[in-house]
C-alpha cells in the first residue's frame, strides 16, 4: 500500500497558519460585497411614502438570513417594530449574535426573529414586507410563487405593501463569471449554468483572498430567473391591486446610478436592477 506524503510542515512538527479564506468569516464578506441594509431601508421607506404619504412602522425581512435589514430598521426609532424570518436556524442564530446584539436593549426588544417557512408563516400584520436579494426566486413553479404572494398578502396591514427585487436583460442569461475588487479580498459573482426553456438560473458567490487562498461556492443560489411581466401577473392574481416598477437611473457610463424612478416601460439595457412594489 502506498504512503502518503507529509510535508515539511508537519515533519518538522509546525503546524500551518490559517489562510485568509479558512480565517475570514463567509457572512461578514457577504454582507461587505453585496448587502447595505442602510440604503434597503432607505428605499423602502421611500417606496411605502410614495403609496401611503407618511411614513411606516412595522417591517417584516422575508428570507432575513441574518436579519441586517431588520435590525436596521428597529434601530432608526422607539416606534419601529421589524420580524426576521429565515428557514435556516444557523444563519438566525448568527443575526442574533453578530447583528441584534449591536442594537440598544430597547432597540432588540423591537426586533423579532422566527425560524419558519416564508410560505406558511403568520406573525402579526406589518406595513412593510421585503424579500430581497433575489431571494424569492428560489421559488421556481408559478403556483409556489403565487403561494408565497398570497401568504406575504396576508401578513400585510390594510395599507401595506410588498417589497421585491429584480435583475434581468441579456447579460442575466450569460454563463459568466464577474469579478469585483474590497479591501482585503475579491468577490466573484458566478452565473454557472441557465437553461432557456426553464429558466431556471444556477449561482455562486466565490471570494479569492491576496495570500492566493480561496472560498468556493461560499453561497449558491438555484432560482428561476423571472421576468417583470411574470411577477406583476402573479403579484395581482395574488390579490395585490397595484404593481409598480421603480427603475434604476444610468450613471453615464453604462453602470446603474443607485436611484431609482417609477417606470412604466424600463430600458433595453443588458444588464438591469429594479424594484417591484406591490400594493395591498
Amino acid at each position: 500500500m502506498a504512503k502518503q506524503k507529509t510535508s515539511g510542515a508537519a515533519r518538522s512538527g509546525k503546524r500551518r497558519p490559517p489562510t485568509m479564506a479558512e480565517r475570514a468569516d463567509r457572512m461578514v464578506l457577504y454582507e461587505r460585497a453585496v448587502h447595505d441594509p442602510a440604503t434597503e431601508v432607505d428605499f423602502l421607506q421611500r417606496a411605502f411614502r410614495d403609496a401611503r404619504k407618511r411614513l411606516p412602522r412595522s417591517f417584516r425581512e422575508d428570507f432575513s438570513g441574518a436579519a441586517s435589514a431588520a435590525c436596521e430598521w428597529a434601530r432608526r426609532g422607539p416606534q419601529r417594530r421589524a420580524i426576521g424570518v429565515d428557514i435556516e436556524p444557523a444563519v438566525l442564530e448568527w443575526g442574533r449574535r453578530k447583528r441584534l446584539s449591536r442594537l440598544t436593549p430597547a432597540a432588540r426588544r423591537r426586533v423579532s426573529l422566527v425560524n419558519a417557512d416564508v410560505l406558511t408563516v403568520r406573525t402579526r400584520p406589518v406595513e412593510v414586507i421585503a424579500a430581497l436579494n433575489f431571494s424569492y426566486w428560489v421559488f421556481k413553479e408559478r403556483e409556489q410563487l403565487l403561494r408565497y404572494f398570497r401568504n406575504a398578502h396576508a401578513g400585510l396591514t390594510r395599507d401595506g405593501i410588498l417589497v421585491l427585487d429584480a435583475f434581468g436583460g441579456y447579460e442575466a442569461c450569460r454563463e459568466m463569471r464577474e469579478r469585483t475588487e474590497h479591501r482585503g479580498f475579491t468577490y466573484v459573482w458566478h452565473q454557472a449554468r441557465y437553461q432557456p426553456v426553464t429558466g431556471h438560473l444556477l449561482c455562486h458567490i466565490h471570494f479569492r483572498f491576496p495570500d492566493g487562498s480561496r472560498m468556493d461556492r461560499a453561497f449558491s443560489y438555484d432560482w428561476r430567473l423571472w421576468t417583470l411581466p411574470e411577477l406583476r401577473e402573479i403579484l395581482l392574481q395574488a390579490g395585490f391591486r397595484r404593481v409598480t416598477v421603480y427603475w434604476e437611473g444610468d450613471d453615464g457610463e453604462g453602470g446603474g446610478n443607485g436611484e431609482f424612478s417609477p417606470s412604466t416601460t424600463g430600458e433595453a439595457d443588458g444588464g438591469w436592477i429594479a424594484y417591484v412594489v406591490a400594493e395591498k
